[in-house]
Parts: C-alpha cells; sequence; structure tokens
C-alpha cells in the first residue's frame, strides 16, 4: 500500500518551487497566459514618469455582471455597464445602464438569441452564429458597445478609460476592437484600459511585482513606466505598459494603449487622475464608473423574486422552480 506523504512534506515541495519564482532563479521568459497574441519587447526597464496636464475630458466605462439563477444546465444572468463623465475634474455625468437579462442554456447559448436583448448588430458581425454564449461574452459585448458610443461623445483631447485591457474576448471579432481604436484616433481621442489584476509573468512569476522592486532599487518612490510588448498586427495594433502612476502609490498596473498613441504624453495624462487618497495610483474615474456598472445583493435579490413571479404567472409551480434552482451543494453544506 502506497503511503501518503504528509501535508508538510507537500506543503514544503511547493514553497520550494514558488520561492525558485519569486526570487527569479527558475527562468527570465515573459508570458501572457491564455494570450499568445502579445510580442515581449527584448529590454523592459521601468523610466521616470512625470505628470502631464490634465485632460480636457474623462470618460470611463466598466461592465457588471450577476447570477440570478443557476440550475447548471440553465441560467439567468444580469450584466450592464457604467459610465461616468468628469469636466475639469469634476463629475458631469454618471450612466448607469440598462440592465440586460438573459436566459443562458440550450439553444439560447446561442449568437442568434442575443438579437432579443438589444445587442448591437454591429458588434455581432464576423461572429458564427453557433458561437457559444456565456456571462462573460454578454458582459463584453456590453463594454465594447459602451466605448463605442463614449469615443462618439467625448471630445477632441479626452481620455477614455475602460476596465480591463484591449484584448477583447476571443469569441469577437478583433477587428471590431480596432474599428473603434481607429476612431477614437481620428476624432482625437485617447483610450486607456486599465488592469488592477494581470497575469503578466517573468519566469513564471508575476511581472509587476519584479517591476515595482527593480524601480524602487534604481528611482526610489516616485511615479515610473515601462514598455512591455505589443500585440501582433493582425490582433490589433495595442501597446501593453506598466506603470506606477503615483508617488504614494504601492501597486503599479498593466495598461494597454493604441500604438498610435504617444505612450509617455497618455500615461503622464493619466497620472494626474490617480492621486485620490483613498485610491492613490489607479484612476478615480474608473471606481466611479465600477460602482455604477455592479449589481449589488439587494438589486439580484430583486430580480430573482421578480422572476419567481413571472414563473407563478406563467403556471410554473413553486416546487418545479425550487428543484430547479436549489443549491444542493450549500444544502449539504450547512447540514
Amino acid at each position: 500500500m502506497a503511503t501518503a506523504l504528509a501535508p508538510s512534506q507537500t506543503l514544503a515541495s511547493a514553497a520550494t518551487q514558488l520561492a525558485g519564482l519569486l526570487l527569479g532563479t527558475t527562468s527570465t521568459a515573459l508570458h501572457d497566459p491564455g494570450n499568445q497574441f502579445v510580442e515581449f519587447d527584448a529590454v523592459i526597464e521601468p523610466r521616470l514618469l512625470r505628470c502631464d496636464a490634465r485632460p480636457p475630458e474623462v470618460w470611463a466605462i466598466d461592465g457588471g455582471q450577476a447570477l440570478i439563477a443557476d440550475a447548471r444546465c440553465l441560467s439567468v444572468v444580469a450584466t450592464r455597464t457604467g459610465a461616468v463623465r468628469f469636466v475639469d475634474g469634476r463629475c458631469a455625468l454618471e450612466e448607469v445602464g440598462q440592465l440586460r437579462v438573459a436566459l443562458l442554456g440550450g439553444e439560447t447559448q446561442r449568437v442568434a438569441a442575443l438579437a432579443a436583448l438589444g445587442v448591437d448588430a454591429l458588434s455581432l458581425a464576423g461572429i458564427a452564429p453557433d458561437t457559444a454564449v456565456d456571462i462573460h461574452l454578454l458582459r463584453d459585448l456590453g463594454e465594447w458597445e459602451a466605448l463605442a458610443r463614449v469615443v462618439e461623445a467625448a471630445v477632441p483631447g479626452a481620455i477614455v478609460l475602460v476596465d480591463g485591457d484591449l484584448q477583447p474576448d476571443w469569441r469577437l471579432p478583433r477587428q471590431l476592437v480596432g474599428a473603434i481604436l481607429r476612431r477614437a484616433d481620428e476624432r482625437g481621442v485617447i483610450v486607456a484600459a486599465v488592469t488592477k489584476h494581470t497575469a503578466l509573468a517573468r519566469g513564471g512569476a508575476p511581472l509587476l511585482g519584479q517591476l515595482e522592486r527593480e524601480a524602487q532599487a534604481t528611482l526610489g518612490s516616485t511615479r515610473w513606466w515601462a514598455s512591455i510588448g505589443r500585440t501582433r498586427a493582425d490582433a490589433g495594433a495595442v501597446r501593453i505598459f506598466a506603470a506606477r502612476l503615483d508617488p504614494d502609490a504601492r501597486y503599479s498596473f498593466r495598461i494597454d494603449l493604441p500604438a498610435t498613441i504617444d505612450p509617455e504624453h497618455a500615461l503622464g495624462s493619466l497620472a494626474t487622475l490617480c492621486d485620490d487618497a483613498a485610491f492613490p495610483g489607479y484612476p478615480y474615474p474608473l471606481t466611479v464608473a465600477d460602482r455604477l456598472a455592479g449589481v449589488p445583493g439587494w438589486e439580484r435579490d430583486e430580480l430573482r423574486f421578480g422572476l419567481n413571479e413571472l414563473l407563478t404567472h406563467a403556471g410554473v409551480p413553486d416546487d418545479v422552480v425550487e428543484r430547479a434552482f436549489a443549491d444542493r451543494h450549500r444544502l449539504m453544506e450547512r447540514s
């Protein structure tokens, strides 16, 4: 009979491997898991970043999502986008997008069913009709639609902030993003995407953490930026950076910019938005957009109650609904 290893033995093994990764003793290879389109720079070196002029107008966009009812083979989900506009440093508009509620499962998981949700037909162009749809695709579609609309509304010289990166869901045609970025360039609008928690890695360990230590050693407690790489031309011309946008910020962030943009000017302008005491180093307008897009617990409960009422009105017995959507795993944990 095989003898099982004690937890202390397996923990020690994992710790040894992790230490090698975090201390950079195993490899220096650069990697972005799940994204094969990135071409990394040969040399990645933090450099000093100086604040530029505050942009005349700032927009920020984020998406929110919620699971309303889950039967695994069927689910009811909700998504929406939030947008905020700042002019001369003051909030001029807060926009809470309309909730899109969708049934996912069976044939309703196909793109052809999205027209009923009011999804822009242009956004669906180029997506195969049999493409599987999930909550992540619905949220991504809403964010790109909002970005296209805001690019048209923004004044020349404005910055439009997006939560995340400028890489669309793999099921979306990359031409969709390229068209939005080209339109922004035509109108003199800067689109910048900020990722709070990136998978960028060097030697298997988080790249940004390594750059933060290197920048502290060479530049001290100051703003800095570093070019990481770019997406291949066939994936849309986007450059990827890391930047610490406030001297008091503990962390840096991944920032995606269109390749046509002067990065030092864009990042320097972005730094003027990152001095809020509660969120140093992170663009404050994005924190507002995140709040607007979120679907809080009380709203999920209202949607769930509303769904149950409509099912009752349609003649579905309560026990049928309960048996379909009961969380048996959670019930077993409570017993």
